[in-house]
C-alpha cells in the first residue's frame, strides 16, 4: 500500500500517522528531582509515594494505581510519612 493511497478500511488514517511510538526517553536526574520538589511543595504525598515507588520498581502509571494498601506494606500497620 502507497501512503498517498486511502486506507482500505472506511478511509479514516491511522491516529499515530507522522507521530513518534515507542518506548519514551528515561527521566534525566534533575527531572527526577524537580518533580519530586514540586510534589513536595504542593504537599502531594499519595503522588511523592507513588512516583518513589515507580522509580524503585520501575512499574508503569497504570500498574501503579491498582494497587493496594496490602500490596506495599507489611504487616498490619500502615505509617504516616511527613514531607
Amino acid at each position: 500500500m502507497n501512503a498517498n493511497e486511502p486506507a482500505p478500511h472506511g478511509g479514516h488514517a491511522p491516529w499515530n500517522k507522522g507521530k513518534v511510538v515507542g518506548q519514551k526517553a528515561p527521566l534525566k536526574l534533575k527531572d527526577v528531582w524537580a518533580i519530586r520538589i514540586h510534589l513536595q511543595m504542593q504537599q502531594r504525598a499519595r503522588e511523592l509515594a507513588l512516583f518513589n515507588l515507580a522509580l524503585d520498581s520501575k512499574l508503569r502509571g497504570h500498574d501503579l494505581v491498582s494497587l493496594g494498601v496490602r500490596d506495599v506494606c507489611q504487616g498490619d500497620i500502615v505509617e504516616q510519612i511527613e514531607i
